[in-house]
């Protein structure tokens, strides 16, 4: 793994709060270090073997001009998600976006702001114990697959499994996902309790029979402990409706906690 940096690139547009912002252009530089295999091709010494970083010039210069927004957090961020999203070589993206001219009234020597979008494979189990489980599995995966920013690349088959936990009474049907995720964890969380949602789940009896259930196993080698948010998934090597979907579709994915691969637990 290696690095492209690209400095100073300067790009005329509107973005900003203010009335006059968004209707007189004003410049905007971009500082952008991009993580991508560059041993590659230094090897071969082909420019099919890297990211051409004249088109990722060409690529933040339009989505800079082509959109106006009212801050250049989500500038930076928007810039750093479109050239992540386009270039599948590109493992991560960091944007610094400076505003030289922002409308400030006081003497300051730089406004910047900085953000890194990261592509991550994420794995999800599902689980449905009421309705017809089949055909919610099923547009649950066609749900997580349309959610920009989510990849999917293998979905397992689909195992019936005994209830878990000691309330729920109902045979459940599950599966796992295996995907390439350019949003955040929380976003992802966020995304997966809306879908949960559209297929009624209701968060009423712990471990009750749920129409749907979808947990984040692991994402990327990342360790979270926040609110509502813990990965790996703390349960995730207890539950055999986990570990058996997850087995065929990862069998080499490494706990970034114990160190062992899927195939060994």
């Amino acid at each position: 793994m290696g690095a492209i940096d690209i400095k100073g690139l300067e790009v005329t547009a509107c973005h900003g709060v203010l009335p006059q912002e968004k209707t007189n252009p004003q410049p905007f530089v971009f500082d952008i270090s991009i993580d991508c295999d560059t041993l590659s091709a230094a090897k071969s010494d082909d420019v099919n073997d890297t990211v051409n970083y004249a088109e990722v010039c060409e690529t933040v210069t339009a989505f800079c001009k082509q959109n106006s927004f009212n801050l250049i957090e989500r500038l930076a961020y928007g810039a750093a998600f479109t050239i992540v999203e386009k270039y599948a070589k590109i493992k991560a993206a960091e944007v610094t976006v400076h505003k030289p001219q922002a409308p400030v009234g006081l003497p300051f020597s730089d406004i910047s702001v900085t953000a890194r979008v990261e592509r991550n494979k994420v794995v999800l189990s599902l689980g449905s114990s009421e309705g017809d489980r089949k055909a919610t599995l099923d547009g649950a995966v066609k749900e997580i697959s349309a959610l920009r920013g989510v990849k999917l690349l293998k979905t397992s088959d689909y195992i019936k499994t005994e209830p878990y936990g000691g309330a729920a009474q109902n045979e459940f049907l599950n599966c796992a996902v295996l995907t390439e995720c350019l949003i955040s964890p929380r976003d992802l969380l966020n995304a997966v309790h809306a879908i949960e949602a559209k297929f009624g789940r209701k968060r009423e009896v712990r471990w009750g029979d749920r129409t749907l259930d979808i947990d984040i196993i692991f994402f990327g080698n990342k360790v979270i402990a926040e609110e509502g948010l813990s990965i790996p998934h703390p349960d995730y090597k207890s539950r055999d409706f986990v570990l058996t979907p997850l087995k065929q579709i990862a069998p080499d994915f490494v706990c970034p906690v114990t160190g062992k691969r899927v195939s060994d637990m």
